[in-house]
C-alpha cells in the first residue's frame, strides 16, 4: 500500500466504479445530462454506448444519484444474458416485486400494474439496463414491445440501455426498435487536456496535496491508454506503487515507462 508514502486518504485510481470519483468530461457531461433528458421528459428510451473502460457504469451509478428518489421506481439489470421469460422476471425482481410469477403473460401483467400504481403514486418507472450489447434478439423483442405499454400518449416506463459499440449494430438490425429509441449518446475517451485534468481530480478526491505526475508522464499516460479511464486508472496506479517501493519523488516519464515495459499492465 502506497496511501502512506504519497500522503493520500484513500485509493486514488481504484477501478471499481465510484460515483464519488467520477469526472465529468465534456462527453461524460453531455451523456449524462441526456440521460436525465430522456428520463425527466418521458422520452421512452436512450442508448449510451461506448468502449470497455469508458465509464458507462459508473456514468449511469451518477444519473441514478441525480434522480429523486422519491419519485422514480427504478430497476437496475446488471447481467441481462437471459432468456425472455428471465428478462422479464428479472425485471420484476429488480423492480422489488417478490411473487414472481411464471409465465410471460402474468410477467406482463404484473409490470403492467406495477408501472400503473407508480402513475397514480406521481412516480416514474424506470429500467436500466447495463452490458445491453449481451442481450439475445428475444430480450431485444420484449424491450420493444415494453415500449408499447402507454397511456394518454405517454410512455409508463423509460428503458435505458447502456452498452459496448456492439449495442448500436445489434439494435440497428432490429429497425422497429431502432426507430423508438429517442436517444442516443456515444461515449469518447479523454483527450491529453481532460486526461491531466482527470489525473488531478483522482488525485484531490483521495486526500492528495498536491499533482505527483509530471506533465510528460501524463502525456506519455494518455499516450498509452487512448484517454480511456480505466485503463488510466490502471496505469496511474502501479506507477504510484512502484514510485513508492523505490522512493520516488514523484511520478516522471521514465517511472511511467518503466511500468509499461515490465508487462504488468492489462
Amino acid at each position: 500500500m502506497y496511501l502512506d508514502y504519497w500522503k493520500f486518504d484513500r485509493l486514488p485510481f481504484e477501478s471499481v466504479p465510484d460515483p464519488e470519483f467520477y469526472y465529468l468530461s465534456a462527453s461524460h457531461e453531455e451523456g449524462l445530462t441526456r440521460l436525465i433528458y430522456a428520463a425527466r421528459m418521458r422520452k421512452g428510451s436512450a442508448m449510451l454506448s461506448g468502449e470497455i473502460g469508458c465509464g458507462k457504469t459508473t456514468l449511469s451509478m451518477v444519473f441514478v444519484r441525480e434522480l429523486p428518489i422519491e419519485k422514480y421506481d427504478i430497476g437496475i439489470i446488471v447481467n441481462p444474458r437471459l432468456e425472455s421469460l428471465e428478462f422479464l422476471q428479472e425485471i420484476l425482481y429488480q423492480f422489488g416485486i417478490k411473487d414472481i410469477p411464471d409465465t410471460k403473460v402474468k410477467c406482463l401483467r404484473a409490470l403492467n400494474e406495477r408501472m400503473l400504481a407508480n402513475l397514480e403514486a406521481g412516480k416514474e418507472t424506470l429500467l436500466i439496463v447495463d452490458e445491453a450489447q449481451i442481450l439475445n434478439e428475444a430480450s431485444f423483442e420484449e424491450i420493444r414491445l415494453l415500449l408499447n405499454f402507454q397511456l394518454n400518449s405517454r410512455f409508463l416506463m423509460t428503458i435505458i440501455l447502456i452498452g459496448q459499440p456492439e449495442l448500436i449494430k445489434k439494435v440497428k438490425e432490429i429497425e422497429q426498435l431502432d426507430q423508438r429509441i429517442a436517444i442516443k449518446y456515444h461515449l469518447i475517451p479523454f483527450n491529453l487536456e481532460e486526461t491531466a485534468r482527470y489525473i488531478i481530480f483522482r488525485q484531490e478526491k483521495a486526500g492528495g496535496r498536491g499533482n505527483l505526475f509530471s506533465d510528460d508522464a501524463v502525456e506519455r499516460i494518455y499516450e498509452y491508454t487512448g484517454g480511456v479511464p480505466r485503463r488510466i486508472n490502471n496505469l496511474c496506479d502501479l506507477s504510484l506503487l512502484v514510485g513508492s517501493g523505490t522512493k520516488q519523488e514523484n511520478v516522471s516519464k521514465k517511472l511511467v515507462e518503466n511500468v509499461i515495459s515490465d508487462g504488468a499492465l492489462f
